[in-house]
């Protein structure tokens, strides 16, 4: 091993492993349909089991539609325009990136924040296609006119009629979406599936890991640990503040919960870093790509333990930011806004 192993080490590696073992207890207890919570109004992808032909006939509380996959939180907001959000945004991310590529090579790849970058990348390609594919249903999918099914959802939106022209037009508007996208859901209200599974951890997992990235960045390595690899200029500038833009953005569109739980997830991407950089100095690379990574010095259990306890309020900033958008928008916007919980 070229890694030299020092007695302190040890309590380094009993952090990491300590965050990882916490994480998927953390997991077991929240994730599996025996340990829910019915208060809550997110819970698990995994709470609820379809039938044998696919469909979830009894939607528990726990269930997340595949709908808020897709669907925009504003009412007037087509869902074809977060199909394009996330689509530029992607577009843009793969151009820094690309750029970044360039100008470093392959290497640069040893940093978390183009592990946190390619990330966000992913949620976006996968929050595009799942997009488009939902919008392709729902539009592709006829509305029985006379059916009993249809005719119940619209009897229910003429029983929301009230005076107000302008509130009545509101939800009229509204009506006509869940009319159509109530029978595609025949097609498409599976359960979220292993994608929705996957684009809601990714999701959960990037709010944490960019407001993580750019704080250090901004709050420590632009004023204490600047070198010609770390230093500030126009990319690494941009590349530490487009990724949380463009998904404070995409939050501020979707339907995503951000339940406090899949902490678990950001915890384990930051672990899966760790245990990566130490395999690397194991084979022979020679320097760290981040000073308070290194494992030779007798300050490492203390920049170890406190990159671990930064995980929380980072974590806490970003589900604050959601929370946010839950309780101030719809006093804002009353008419034109659905909370997504």
């Amino acid at each position: 091993m070229a890694l030299v192993v020092y007695w302190y080490d040890f309590i380094c590696f009993s952090i990491v492993a300590a965050a990882f073992v916490g994480s998927l207890w953390v997991l077991w207890r929240k994730e599996g349909a025996s340990r829910c919570d019915d208060e809550s109004a997110y819970e698990s992808l995994l709470a609820a089991r379809p039938d044998a032909d696919g469909f979830v006939r009894a939607t528990p509380r726990a269930h997340v539609g595949s709908n808020q996959l897709w669907t925009s939180c504003w009412i007037r907001v087509h869902p074809v325009w977060l199909v394009v959000t996330r689509f530029v945004s992607f577009a843009v991310m793969a151009g820094f990136l690309s750029w970044d590529i360039v100008e470093w090579d392959a290497s640069i790849f040893v940093y978390y924040t183009e592990w946190t970058f390619t990330l966000v990348m992913v949620y976006f390609a996968l929050g595009t296609a799942i997009s488009v594919y939902g919008c392709w249903v729902c539009l592709s999918t006829p509305l029985p006119e006379n059916s009993a099914r249809g005719q119940s959802v619209k009897s229910e939106v003429e029983e929301g009629r009230i005076a107000n022209s302008a509130t009545y037009h509101e939800k009229n508007v509204w009506g006509k979406i869940k009319l159509q996208s109530h029978y595609a859901q025949e097609e498409f209200q599976k359960r979220a599936g292993f994608w929705g599974y996957l684009l809601q951890t990714i999701y959960q997992t990037c709010g944490g890991a960019v407001i993580l990235t750019d704080i250090i960045f901004w709050l420590v390595i632009v004023p204490f640990l600047s070198n010609s690899h770390l230093g500030l200029n126009m990319l690494m500038g941009c590349m530490h503040t487009v990724n949380a833009v463009l998904l404070i953005l995409d939050t501020l569109l979707n339907s995503l919960p951000f339940p406090w739980f899949r902490i678990a997830y950001f915890v384990q991407w930051s672990c899966l870093y760790v245990v990566f950089q130490w395999v690397l100095h194991a084979c022979g690379f020679t320097w760290w790509p981040y000073p308070f990574l290194e494992l030779n010095t007798p300050w490492a259990p203390l920049w170890y333990f406190a990159i671990a306890v930064l995980h929380i309020p980072c974590y806490g900033v970003y589900a604050l930011i959601v929370k946010a958008k839950n309780s101030i928008l719809p006093r804002l916007f009353p008419h034109d806004f659905v909370r997504s919980y």
